[in-house]
């Protein structure tokens, strides 16, 4: 399992869907099951390419930047920092299960808006 491989793989993933392709980023990215556990994406690749599509649709205008990624043994971590209309802003953090032929085959994720205000000086991201 080569782990930049991953990596690099689970962020082209993200952001073709993310920029409105979710259907080539599953033909690419994405092995024969899909295990997902967020709870507004059913399991398999289709929900996952309508869900996209639809996010496209209502906000095409959105933009993402990576922040890190980690990858341990068959697990890719993905830190990113999303801008919305109106500069809504969020924190996510995505974890990607590969399989042996290097295939994402499941996914979860945590989704925070970035306050206005906050206690320290420190960023989310």
């Amino acid at each position: 399992m080569n782990l930049e491989e991953n990596k690099q793989n689970a962020i082209a993933f993200y952001k073709m869907a993310y920029e409105g392709n979710p259907t080539k980023a599953v033909e690419l990215y994405v092995g024969d099951e899909y295990i997902q556990h967020n709870p507004l994406v059913a399991d398999g690749p289709q929900p996952f390419i309508d869900y996209f599509e639809r996010m496209h649709r209502e906000y095409p205008v959105k933009s993402i930047n990576f922040v890190r990624s980690v990858a341990e043994g068959d697990l890719v971590a993905l830190h990113t920092h999303q801008v919305w209309p109106g500069d809504d802003q969020y924190i996510t953090m995505d974890f990607f299960r590969f399989n042996s032929n290097g295939k994402i085959v499941e996914h979860w994720d945590s989704i925070q808006q970035v306050p206005k205000t906050s206690a320290n000086n420190n960023t989310m991201y």
